[in-house]
């Protein structure tokens, strides 16, 4: 049987009891039907991976005894993705995938063309830490609240690199402009910004053209959606700058996670 993966926010460490809460217990209990002294992982983004066992409390509660750590945690990039809001299912489906593929922020902005006035920040959460979850990280994105483009740029920091995708066909295809990057730019924080359904209105292209270490890209002959463009260019963020480039680690079939969803 494989096993159960869960995010915490709680500090990790051996002989530690951790709380699960409401929506964590009931997945163990009813979902995944596991049974007192089940082993389970634990994650917080902080402490690395930890080996608990379940103990069950009452008709509905339970906790996780930690025992052992099986992966220290360790370094992942620093990429941020910056987005205008779409469509509930489509956004959703931004949050779970940029997460899959390792963004550290995901962070909704409003554009002028923005068609969508209202974004869900817990509901984007949850996607992201099931995401987490179910793909091994050690680690969730952080998700921010919407924030005005131009409030963004405004209060830019220094020193982040930002990679635009930009659809008037102003830019070199992104392959070719990320893979001439030299080693400081490399070695810098990150952020991928993707406009709305509309585009990007002529004064935000301009400010951010005026950015400094801006890269405009361009993403194909194609016409993507604005979800698919997010996640194609942090697909090659990631295999020509990200930890892409690294050997892929094989975790032991003893740990092997099933989904943490909750």
């Amino acid at each position: 049987m494989s096993v159960t993966r869960l995010f915490t926010a709680a500090d990790l460490s051996a002989g530690v009891e951790v709380p699960l809460d409401e929506a964590q217990a009931h997945y163990l209990r009813h979902v995944m039907r596991r049974a007192e002294g089940a082993s389970m992982l634990l994650f917080n983004g902080r402490d690395g991976e930890w080996k608990a066992t379940l103990s069950l409390h009452g008709k509905k509660g339970a906790s996780a005894e930690i025992t052992d750590c099986t992966r220290p945690q360790v370094a992942e990039p620093d990429v941020w993705l910056c987005f205008a809001p779409v469509k509930r299912a489509r956004i959703d489906y931004i949050a779970e995938k940029a997460t899959e593929l390792g963004v550290a922020v995901l962070q909704p902005v409003v554009t002028q063309h923005t068609m969508v006035e209202r974004v869900n920040v817990e509901r984007l959460r949850a996607h992201a830490v099931e995401a987490a979850e179910q793909t091994e990280r050690l680690s969730v994105p952080d998700v921010q609240a919407p924030i005005d483009l131009m409030h963004l740029l405004a209060t830019w920091p220094a020193g982040r690199h930002l990679l635009m995708c930009d659809e008037t066909g102003g830019g070199p295809p992104i392959a070719q402009a990320l893979a001439g990057l030299d080693d400081a730019a490399r070695a810098a924080p990150w952020a991928i910004v993707i406009g709305p359904e509309g585009g990007f209105a002529q004064a935000e292209l301009a400010a951010l053209r005026r950015m400094k270490n801006v890269m405009a890209v361009g993403l194909g002959p194609r016409i993507l959606r604005a979800d698919t463009a997010a996640l194609a260019a942090l697909a090659c963020w990631q295999a020509l700058v990200g930890d892409w480039r690294q050997p892929t680690p094989r975790l032991s079939s003893d740990y092997r996670s099933s989904r943490g969803a909750v």
